[in-house]
């Protein structure tokens, strides 16, 4: 459920039109619900409510400080990727004692941050790591505490860039190295070793998967339990799926899930700890844009757009499907036309759509890429000198910018013209 609906005859976020932002903002700009928000986080929460838990919200799929500091007013912890997305907390002055470190990269500096702000977690992605984490730790003073993260080799039948539990992925440690790693874990002396962790994927639309990796999990912690090693927490990951295209089978609904772990880790005296972000946030935000000009190269029509694949690069880098809405609340009686909804960059993938049937629209009309609230501007770039968007926040009638739109000053800011190498080079 989210709270983007047509109220006489025009698209609102809660109980704002649409066009009003737009007036006021300019496009293209991210819309994004708190009411929507808050409901999928207490979703989630409710439905883990008799077990003991942290959902800790993946901060890669939506980093604005205001969308976290709400999340975490809702008793969220965090998963970061990065020592820039640690900052981000930090800057929200939210906690960071509810924080998982995850990635296959962190560096010795990002290390030494997270030690110094007193995280919840690492999960360490490979034995080379936990020595440099190991090392680390020894030269600041303090133990770390670990998770290691374990790649259970489950399929998780989906897009094969955000499929991360195969054995040929990049992340985590391989199912058959695992027992391994613990004993240089346990070797480590600046290593407390708290759990264990995976992830297989993203965007998943059927628990199957889930459930496998779950129980493989399951037996590798009786392993380690069987072999003194003290397992008391048990990581998840994220990964449920939201529905994109309404005509699309539904994913699992978080109440499935709790039902199904609960189930199987009655009796493991585990915490368990999930690391959601596309299902918290994605149908809680829309890329609002109007519409440049209408086009038609032979019997192919294009309709153009002043948002492109620098503000949201999903429907180009994995061919995703997002639906597209007209702000004015379209006249069933028009027929339909088929068409590429399309940006002003130079790159045939600059696209949103392509043969999607959309009601007709006209220069100026005001367009909503739904389901945007996710993997939306934090992947958002200044390709082709293109000034990121503005971010605002909704709640009730009520909206705030909680992201000023970038100035051309923004683009070259830090750049410099090294005169004297150029002077250098017509000596």
């Amino acid at each position: 459920m989210n709270h983007f609906g047509y109220r006489d005859g025009r698209l609102h976020c809660e109980e704002v039109p649409l066009e009003q932002i737009a007036q006021q903002v300019g496009t293209p700009c991210y819309v994004y619900s708190v009411a929507t928000l808050t409901r999928h986080f207490n979703v989630f929460q409710e439905a883990l409510a008799d077990i003991k838990h942290l959902i800790c919200y993946s901060v890669k799929a939506c980093s604005n400080l205001a969308i976290l500091r709400l999340l975490a007013d809702l008793g969220a912890g965090f998963d970061i990727v990065s020592g820039g997305e640690l900052f981000r907390l930090q800057a929200a002055q939210i906690p960071t004692d509810r924080v998982v470190y995850s990635g296959v990269g962190k560096t010795p500096k990002e290390m030494r941050l997270a030690l110094q702000a007193g995280i919840h977690c690492f999960n360490v992605e490979s034995i080379a790591e936990l020595r440099t984490l190991d090392e680390v730790a020894r030269s600041e003073g303090k133990t770390a505490p670990v998770s290691l993260r374990v790649n259970p080799d489950v399929d998780p039948q989906t897009h094969p860039y955000i499929s991360t539990g195969l054995l040929g992925s990049k992340f985590g440690i391989p199912w058959n190295e695992a027992v391994h790693a613990y004993r240089v874990a346990a070797d480590c002396t600046h290593i407390d070793v708290v759990g264990l962790d995976c992830h297989i994927g993203s965007q998943l639309m059927s628990l199957d998967p889930f459930l496998e990796a779950l129980d493989r999990m399951l037996e590798l912690v009786k392993a380690l339990r069987d072999t003194g090693h003290n397992i008391y927490t048990l990581d998840l990951g994220g990964g449920l799926g939201i529905p994109y295209n309404p005509n699309d089978k539904k994913p699992p609904h978080p109440r499935e899930l709790g039902e199904a772990v609960r189930e199987r880790t009655s009796g493991y005296g585990l915490t368990l700890l999930f690391e959601p972000g596309r299902v918290i946030v994605g149908n809680a935000g829309v890329l609002l844009m109007r519409v440049l000009y209408n086009k038609t190269n032979g019997d192919k029509r294009f309709v153009i757009v002043d948002a492109a694949m620098n503000d949201s690069i999903r429907p180009a880098l994995y061919d995703a499907y997002h639906n597209i809405q007209p702000i004015l609340e379209p006249d069933e009686s028009v027929e339909a036309l088929t068409v590429d909804v399309v940006g002003p960059i130079c790159e045939s993938g600059d696209f949103f759509a392509r043969d999607r049937e959309i009601a007709p629209v006209t220069e100026g009309d005001l367009l909503a890429l739904m389901s945007s609230g996710g993997y939306g501007f934090s992947m958002s770039s200044n390709y082709n000198s293109r000034t990121r968007v503005a971010e605002v926040l909704v709640a009730g009638d009520q909206f705030a910018v909680i992201r000023d739109r970038e100035s051309y000053d923004d683009l070259v800011r830090g750049e410099h013209l090294a005169e004297h190498l150029r002077n250098k080079s017509n000596q």
